[in-house]
């Protein structure tokens, strides 16, 4: 009779829970018992572990086997579990020290031949078990590079069963051949990557990425879109870049080629790269859902996210079969979530937002179990004003009766517009403009150290408390401490009594101000500021400059 137990980690959304994996030997008819809520493919385990070790040198126990997964009352899929199994039964076998593994946190999916493959999630389990106390984790060696981004964590990556047992027995180590040749890719980087996963969602490879984790330079990234690109469109580039220093959701509406998806796309080219504490999350969630890139452990630049129009809810908020994955919003979380052609997408679908929007994240209910996901996101939506995208066109032959025109801009409803604080009308492109006489707009670069000069003003006055953007400051908190100077509120409140505000309206307005009054190096909004604001908004003009130089 023997009986050894270690530890591994079980997954649940973004969010990891310690699991005690025990194995017990008896007499008895030789046999191999699981329990503890496994999933199909932790079931499996079973014959992959006992393949595994018997491939990699080790005898197996020729007893009756029982490993259990405490505790039990928590859901477990995946292979991840593998290596604390086949450590476990090894312990429980007298095969290596049991107090050896007990503390030790083990995490990967084995091969029959015994060699350790990569899983999904790496990141967000160790960072649970440093939470829960633990300082020692195995993993593969594919993953060993992301565990190793939790700090005062020890980790050993290993390549097979058989370098485990070695470095548990202190043994000498064996070297493990590659699976492949030189120059072929590698079949053990499959585990961490889900085919079609990454379809629509944009992070940023090679050099610009890897600059970009180490903190290298305010946005404008090599290999992005450059602002520059984009011809004409003052305002809708003030919008972008307000909405970039804030935090701010933005509505493009227009006509067909204006240039709103290639202002959407420039968007993430002035965002500032992720902060130490965001690039974790953000990874986590990458890691989860498996398109994080192999070999670029950490995601240091804002993610960029643009599902079609055709996306389910599971696909945009999250779900699936069994416990829920993340979606669209937890994929663009810290980063942009652009819905072109938004009145196409479901209009349940686009409610489903609601809830995000205001929260930052997202809770998902499935009979398996509740998920709570991040989901702080900013929103771009772009739209035309009619199905045939010549509404807003002079002599341009608008055939749409004006019922179709209603029932199509009523797609987007009134409760999901009114959480977007930017909402401006792109222009059709002059000739001169397309052209190129009037000359090139400002690049990216220019205007992402703008952006990060006001986001840097933002985070000092924002520090100590749990806000570090305009867009997240509370209401209550504008309207009572943070009050912008002396008369600047009077426009806002008479558009409040006349209804073209609501009074989340206000707050949003309130919070552009700050952003438009950061750009301009102010200490408090005036009533310039507010004019902006309230302009950016209602779309009603009110005699101020909406050029890109006025934001200085």
């Amino acid at each position: 009779m023997g009986f050894a137990r270690t530890c591994s980690v079980a997954l649940v959304g973004v969010e990891g829970v310690v699991v005690e994996v025990q194995a017990d030997l008896e007499p008895g008819v030789a046999a191999f018992t699981l329990v503890g809520l496994p999933d199909k493919t932790l079931v499996e385990s079973r014959d992959r572990v006992r393949a595994a070790v018997v491939n990699s040198g080790a005898e197996w126990p020729q007893k009756k086997l029982t490993v259990g997964l405490s505790p039990a009352s928590v859901p477990k899929c995946g292979s991840g579990f593998d290596l604390a199994v086949a450590a476990a039964v090894l312990g429980a076998a007298e095969r290596v020290d049991v107090a050896a593994i007990a503390d030790l946190v083990l995490i990967g999916e084995l091969g029959l031949d015994g060699r350790a493959r990569p899983v999904r999630g790496v990141l967000p389990a160790v960072l649970a078990a440093a939470e829960a106390g633990y300082r020692r984790v195995v993993v593969p060696q594919s993953c060993a590079a992301e565990a190793a981004l939790v700090p005062q964590v020890s980790v050993l990556g290993i390549r097979s069963l058989r370098q485990l047992i070695a470095v548990l027995t202190d043994a000498e180590i064996p070297d493990e051949e590659p699976p492949e040749p030189p120059g072929r890719p590698d079949p053990m980087l499959a585990g961490l990557v889900v085919p079609g996963a990454a379809l629509g969602t944009g992070l940023l490879r090679g050099p610009a990425g890897a600059a970009a984790a180490a903190g290298g330079g305010p946005g404008g990234a090599e290999g992005l879109p450059d602002l520059a690109d984009v011809a004409g469109q003052p305002l809708a580039r003030r919008a972008l870049e307000v909405a970039a220093a804030g935090g701010h959701h933005l509505f493009l509406s227009g006509p067909p080629g204006a240039g709103k998806t290639m202002l959407a796309e420039r968007l993430p080219g002035i965002l500032p790269p992720l902060t130490r504490q965001e690039s974790l999350e953000v990874t986590a969630v990458h890691s989860v859902a498996g398109i994080l890139p192999p070999g670029e452990p950490l995601v240091g630049a804002p993610p960029y996210c643009a599902p079609h129009h055709s996306a389910t809810m599971q696909s945009l908020i999250g779900g699936g079969q069994g416990v829920p994955r993340p979606g669209a919003v937890s994929l663009a979380h810290k980063g942009v979530l652009f819905l072109d052609e938004a009145p196409e997408f479901s209009t349940r679908v686009l409610d489903a937002l609601r809830q995000p929007l205001e929260s930052g994240h997202v809770v998902v209910a499935r009979a398996a179990g509740v998920v709570r996901l991040p989901a702080r996101f900013l929103m771009v939506l772009a739209a035309n004003p009619c199905p045939c995208g010549r509404h807003t066109l002079h002599g341009a032959g608008c055939e749409c009766p004006p019922s179709v025109i209603r029932r199509y801009q009523s797609r987007l409803s009134g409760p999901l517009m009114d959480r977007v604080d930017l909402r401006v009308e792109v222009e059709p492109v002059s000739r001169s403009d397309l052209l190129g006489r009037g000359g090139r707009g400002e690049a990216s670069s220019t205007v992402a150290a703008r952006v990060a000069e006001a986001r840097a003003r933002a985070a000092d006055r924002l520090a100590g408390t749990p806000w570090t953007v305009n867009s997240e400051v509370p209401g209550h908190e504008l309207r009572t401490r943070r009050r912008p100077v002396p008369g600047a509120l009077d426009q806002a409140e008479r558009d409040l009594e006349r209804g073209l505000l609501t009074a989340r309206g206000l707050d949003r307005v309130l919070r552009v101000a700050w952003t438009v009054a950061d750009l301009a190096g102010k200490d408090r909004p005036d009533a310039l500021d507010m004019a902006v604001a309230l302009e950016l908004r209602t779309g009603i003009a009110r005699g101020v400059p909406l050029g890109p130089g006025a934001v200085r």
